[in-house]
């Protein structure tokens, strides 16, 4: 293979890859620089001309010629008087000798080496290319087209053919998704293993559900309303706290939209995720009643030290503070950064009623703490719930529920 095919097909490939000239240029030289220094041990007084346009390659070895008897004649850049008239009969000694090298001197071998070299050198630029793109783009939306299912992750194509990956926990449970639909999600991160970028996408990360807060919520976007924090249990609900310094926004109002036309558009997305949006205040026992939305709470007690706050709500406020699955208050409490218990309020017709702390004989404390836990602080208001309720929402097993049951119960048969 000579010079002039070699580089050629190179700077096709090259430009295939959509590397630039003087990038290509740069390791067109560098390749070839390696194979003098193989050679010759050095490449200080080597010219490498290239001219990938053209396919053109030249390199000349320059010395300085000395006398044949000088002690520098062993110098890598000095050439004997003798050996210099054999290149050119008229040198004189001090003159400079341009000898030509020509690509076969180095042997096939050694162009068949510098042809690989070369194409991985590209290949390997083409993926640093890739992930600096994509480690620009960490936290961003991309929308990218599904063309294999597997059983822990979905791989995912770019508009340029770019392999990217949404693992299973980073998929919203409801997720369902077939071969050729188009996906959206963040950028989460961007890993090298063995040299080989790996593009990670989350649709569960609260910087997804942000993102696209800004693409329906133009307030949002041009900075008028801040999102001050969002927590989520992707798919079920998320909590998003937003201000507005210019009071003529409505922070609230201008993300749900009218008639929520703006939030509907992010809860579809979402696979139908039920989100509260709330206006932030550092008020912080305002801030906790609007957590625990839609709940109406009747007293506040903080607790700064333990970093807790006891709430206490109506008894049929209770169910609602804590939600479905207790998502409600884990979204509130992770709002605020404080652990939320909730109690019930006693009535003149509680009287009736056992606290839970009456049982500490026949009930382990830890269970009771994990009753009280989810508002559940009186006998009563346990056995008002079936044993599936109460599994779900402490994640106690099925015996122990079944204990408590009928340890409460034959309180009130007594």
């Amino acid at each position: 293979m000579d010079a002039k095919i070699l580089i050629e097909s190179f700077a096709e490939f090259a430009r295939s890859k959509n590397v630039d000239r003087p990038t290509m240029i740069r390791i067109l030289e560098d390749v070839f620089r390696a194979m003098i220094r193989k050679k010759f041990e050095t490449d200080e007084n080597f010219d490498v001309t290239i001219n990938a346009d053209k396919g053109d390659l030249e390199i000349f070895r320059i010395r300085e010629i000395v006398d044949d008897n000088s002690e520098d004649i062993w110098d890598f850049d000095k050439i004997s008087f003798t050996e210099a008239r054999k290149i050119e009969p008229d040198f004189e000694i001090g003159e400079e000798v341009y000898e030509k090298i020509e690509l076969e001197a180095f042997g096939r071998r050694a162009v068949q080496m510098a042809r690989q070299t070369l194409i991985q050198r590209i290949k390997d630029l083409e993926k640093d290319i890739l992930y600096n793109k994509y480690e620009e783009q960490v936290g961003e939306i991309i929308s990218a087209e599904v063309y294999q299912i597997l059983g822990r992750e979905i791989l995912l194509i770019d508009g340029d053919g770019n392999e990217l990956i949404l693992p299973k926990a980073e998929q919203i449970s409801k997720d369902r998704f077939r071969k050729g639909d188009s996906v959206k999600a963040i950028v989460h991160r961007v890993d090298m293993i063995n040299g080989n970028p790996k593009i990670i996408l989350s649709r569960t990360s609260p910087v997804f559900l942000e993102r696209l807060f800004e693409n329906e919520v133009p307030e949002v976007y041009d900075g008028l309303i801040t999102i001050v924090k969002i927590v989520r249990e992707p798919g079920e609900r998320a909590k998003v706290a937003v201000e507005s310094y210019d009071d003529r926004i409505d922070p609230v109002g201008a993300c749900v939209g009218m008639k929520g036309s703006r939030i509907h558009a992010v809860v579809r997305e979402l696979q139908n995720e039920n989100i509260d949006v709330i206006n932030y205040t550092e008020n912080l026992d305002l801030y906790v009643t609007r957590a625990l939305s839609p709940a109406k709470v009747s007293s506040i007690n903080v607790d700064q030290e333990r970093k807790r706050i006891s709430v206490f709500l109506k008894p049929d406020q209770v169910s609602l503070a804590i939600g479905k699955g207790g998502f409600n208050i884990k979204l509130a409490s992770r709002l605020v950064g404080y652990e939320i218990d909730v109690f019930r309020e006693l009535n003149e017709y509680d009287d009736e009623d056992v606290d839970l702390n009456e049982f500490v004989d026949e009930i382990e404390a830890w269970i009771i703490d994990e009753l009280k836990k989810t508002g559940l602080d009186t006998a009563k208001s346990v056995l008002a719930l079936t044993k599936e309720d109460l599994t779900r929402r402490t994640e106690l097993e099925e015996e122990t529920v079944d204990e408590i049951f009928r340890i409460l119960r034959q309180e009130f048969e007594q």
